[in-house]
């Protein structure tokens, strides 16, 4: 991004089938946040998809621990002894068929805070915020804040009638201009506002 070279948007950078990441999604990164595919989404060998949604923000440290970091827990050790090779590879079947959570889905409008940590599978709904450092083991609701280890819900940040209004007019599908002409509206009015300046459909 102009003059803020440690911000990305992540779109333009995946390269994997199995992630997908919506328009002006970014990520910040004094480091490198030109590597978040390698670096922040982690054990990622397939099937499953992680799915990040438009005009989400994603705070320094973000991890997505994926279905490829499970590990055995039926028998007396979790040691992934095939994976290291030899002859211990013959036993590669033991790793294969480890139940999955399935798709990481994280919603639109989302803002994930530094340090944030997400399991395999989880859902984080539309317009959620994760408190910095949080472990992310379940889902979190469309527009609640969580936080912790592992992360509850704090507070919703609206009430539930309104919640389902937001996600009916969902203003990230608006087109570009329609959303450039309301974005006063979007960042600090109220959902009647937001709803009156929806475009037709």
């Amino acid at each position: 991004m102009p003059e803020q070279p440690r911000v990305v948007l992540l779109r333009p950078l995946v390269t994997s089938p199995l992630v997908e990441v919506g328009e002006f999604t970014y990520y910040d990164d004094p480091d490198d946040p030109t590597a978040f595919e390698t670096r922040n989404v982690l054990y990622h060998y397939g099937p499953e998809r992680l799915v990040i949604g438009r005009y989400c923000a994603l705070g320094t440290g973000v991890r997505f621990i994926m279905n490829g970091a499970n590990h055995r827990t039926d028998g007396p050790s979790t040691f992934p002894f095939p994976i290291m090779g030899g002859a211990w590879a013959d036993h590669f079947d033991l790793l294969t068929g480890l139940p999955g959570r399935g798709d990481t889905v994280v919603g639109n409008d989302v803002w994930l805070g530094n340090g944030v940590t997400v399991m395999p599978g989880v859902r984080i709904g539309h317009g959620a915020i994760v408190a910095t450092g949080s472990v992310v083991t379940a889902d979190v609701p469309d527009y609640a804040v969580a936080g912790g280890n592992p992360a509850r819900v704090v507070r919703h940040r609206y009430e539930p009638p309104d919640v389902a209004r937001l996600l009916a007019v969902a203003w990230w599908d608006w087109p570009v201009e329609h959303l450039t002409a309301h974005v006063r509206t979007i960042m600090s009015g109220t959902v009647d506002e937001l709803e009156a300046a929806a475009p037709a459909r």
